[in-house]
């Protein structure tokens, strides 16, 4: 995300308190101070009574004019209230808190309250308002070298970019984890930790996702963040297929948040279990953890995890042919982009009404309150007024209707060239790699360019001659072009670049992006995945009866350079004897193998077990040393260590958010 987005506490405050057994406590500064720390202490474990006293040290310091004081505890209401689902209300308090800031000219104050103004907002689901008060508040905080306030809003950033899905989370997250860790801040280590576990399980990066959510339970293992990084451990069991295991980790996470008094953890250890059962296909059981999971979100109006909430129901209601309640919540998921837009709308046309109704009623008195005694040619005068402004409105609506009938043809228009536009941008991203294509949208040409190391793939079916004589071309041909339609998806999946089909040779390369560090590794990746299709492509064709195909498939890494060549078909390649390199590998391997030169090996053999099978002749190059890969090296397990709490329930061997 999938993703999210508290504040954490970031206000020091002294803690200096007059004798516990005064009856009469003094009214000073100090006193004002030991109120907002026991508020803040009782924050987590009764937020009723950490709300009781901060509205105590917010009254006693507007007595004794501590302008200071109030904000702050104007801004522990506000975080209380914003726990609690009440989102109207912190948003209240945090305004209130603001202006006092800002009056004071404290910049430190004024950051935090941005954050947290931000922080409400990205709840709602309205990421650009929070997007802007974040911003806002890491402008300020760099400007005041304040590294509390920096990290609160990096890691809020980076969790509202996380909710648009947008690449830049990662950065934000990684920036903000260093600082957390300088300041030994080991709450802001383990937000921060999970929010990047689970950016890396978004993008699928299982292992990564694992390891973050482990740093999350290292910083403190009974936490929010410890809740966060059950939740996402019991998603990635599901994910593998081990319900039960799913289903103890939220019910861990359900623990832990039940326990701080985390509602918004609570909700989504709920829906963790209803996904559970929903992958089991057991609907009725998903279903009401999902009515549990919905109370939690609208109470919250958590809109981003609702969206998904609502969706996951409608789907479920379907599935036990309940189309009324599918409909429902389909319908539901629809409307809730715009809840607040629509709440804004409606508190507004409110107010127009009222203000509406109150100038006609005071129209009506008028009227009755007019001289009686009107002359003829006043009366005269004020129909012709109005026929006259009749007249014009009829005009005006004349006018308008014919601006928005215009308006509409030019919208059409533009859509229906926006739509060519990006199905002509398509077809030339299906020939040519995105860059390229780019430099030919822009300048006209496109510049061939050396590239140090890619890695180059090549497959060849053995004894294609034989077999093509067997089969009717249209047989042939359908054959050839369900294979290769598949090695297109296994290519896509890993991120390489197809550079063309030679009659029955396949051939694709990796590195030309500069974007993927392991290119090599999904190369292999992609080789081995492709001979897996191969063999069960032929055991569906022995099942039918029919022939059988035996692929070869060589890798080799190096130097190439690239270009299109052509005027009017443009044909993007790639030259140099790293293809033909890779060629010799492919023609040299064997049927069902992936075979590898001795630059691929020494990239990926920490990676895969490989078995050396001597050398072949390359003109220009040499000896080359050949290896088989036989499998990749697994190097994390999945391991059950619910009996000892102190350890995540997963080991490797290598957003919630922050409030304040």
């Amino acid at each position: 995300m999938k993703a999210l987005l508290q504040l954490f506490l970031c206000i020091a405050v002294a803690a200096i308190s007059p004798a516990m057994g005064q009856v009469a406590p003094k009214e000073d500064t100090a006193y004002v101070n030991k109120l907002l720390q026991e508020s803040k202490t009782l924050s987590n474990e009764d937020p009723a009574k950490s709300l009781s006293v901060a509205i105590r040290a917010k009254e006693m310091a507007r007595r004794i004019h501590f302008p200071i004081g109030e904000a702050y505890a104007l801004k522990s209401m506000g975080l209380v209230t914003k726990v609690q689902g009440k989102h109207v209300e912190a948003l209240d308090y945090y305004e209130q808190s603001l202006k006092i800031f800002r009056e004071q000219k404290n910049k430190i104050g004024i950051s935090n309250l941005l954050n947290n103004i931000g922080s409400v907002y990205a709840d709602q689901g309205d990421d650009a308002k929070a997007l802007q008060y974040c911003l806002e508040s890491l402008k300020i905080a760099e400007e005041t070298g304040d590294k509390l306030r920096i990290l609160t809003a990096l890691a809020n950033i980076g969790s509202i970019y996380h909710n648009k899905k947008d690449p830049r989370a990662i950065n934000y997250f990684l920036k903000a984890l260093p600082v957390s860790e300088e300041m030994g801040n080991k709450e802001a280590y383990g937000v921060i930790a999970v929010n990047i576990g689970e950016t890396y399980f978004d993008k699928g990066d299982n292992l990564n996702a694992l390891t973050y959510y482990n740093k999350a339970f290292k910083a403190n293992n009974n936490s929010a963040s410890a809740a966060y990084a059950y939740n996402g451990i019991g998603k990635l069991y599901l994910k593998t297929g081990d319900y039960n295991m799913a289903r103890i980790n939220h019910s861990k996470a359900m623990f832990i948040s039940k326990k701080i008094n985390d509602k918004m953890q609570q909700m989504r250890a709920l829906k963790g279990m209803a996904n559970v059962y929903s992958e089991q296909k057991d609907y009725k059981s998903s279903i009401g953890y999902y009515q549990k999971a919905k109370l939690l979100g609208e109470e919250l109006q958590a809109n981003i995890e609702l969206k998904e909430i609502y969706v996951e129901m409608a789907l479920a209601y379907s599935k036990i042919g309940d189309f009324s309640n599918a409909y429902l919540f389909k319908s539901k998921y629809a409307n809730i982009k715009d809840t607040l837009y629509n709440v804004e709308t409606a508190k507004k046309l409110k107010d127009f009404q009222f203000d509406f109704d109150l100038t006609k009623k005071q129209g009506e008195i008028n009227l009755l309150t007019k001289d009686k005694k009107l002359t003829e040619a006043e009366v005269q005068r004020q129909r012709f007024a109005r026929n006259t402004l009749a007249i014009g409105a009829i005009l005006l609506l004349i006018i308008a209707f014919v601006i928005y009938r215009n308006y509409r043809i030019k919208a059409k228009t533009n859509t229906i060239l926006d739509r060519q536009k990006v199905q002509i941008e398509n077809l030339l991203l299906n020939i040519l790699p995105q860059e390229v294509a780019t430099e030919l949208q822009t300048t006209g040409h496109a510049t061939p360019k050396h590239y140090d190391k890619v890695a180059v793939l090549f497959t060849d079916f053995k004894g294609f001659t034989a077999i093509a004589e067997k089969m009717s071309p249209g047989e042939l041909v359908e054959e050839l072009n369900t294979c290769f339609i598949a090695f297109d998806n296994i290519i896509d999946k890993y991120g390489l670049e197809k550079i063309k089909t030679i009659g029955d040779s396949y051939m694709c390369a990796a590195g030309l992006s500069g974007t993927d560090n392991d290119y090599v590794y999904n190369m292999v990746k992609a080789g081995l995945e492709i001979q897996k299709y191969i063999e069960d492509y032929n055991d569906r064709c022995q099942s039918l009866g029919r022939e059988c195909w035996a692929i070869r498939l060589g890798i080799h890494v190096g130097p190439v350079v690239a270009g299109v060549v052509g005027k009017k078909k443009y044909a993007y390649d790639i030259w140099g004897n790293t293809v033909n390199i890779a060629s010799r590998m492919e023609s040299n391997g064997a049927p069902g193998k992936v075979n590898v030169s001795n630059s691929v090996f020494q990239v990926i053999k920490d990676r895969f077990a490989c078995n050396h099978r001597g050398k072949i002749y390359a003109k220009n190059v040499g000896d080359i040393d050949m290896y088989f890969i036989e499998h990749e090296i697994i190097d994390y397990k999945l391991i059950d260590t619910s009996s000892n709490k102190n350890h995540s329930p997963l080991e490797a061997t290598s957003g919630t958010s922050l409030t304040a």
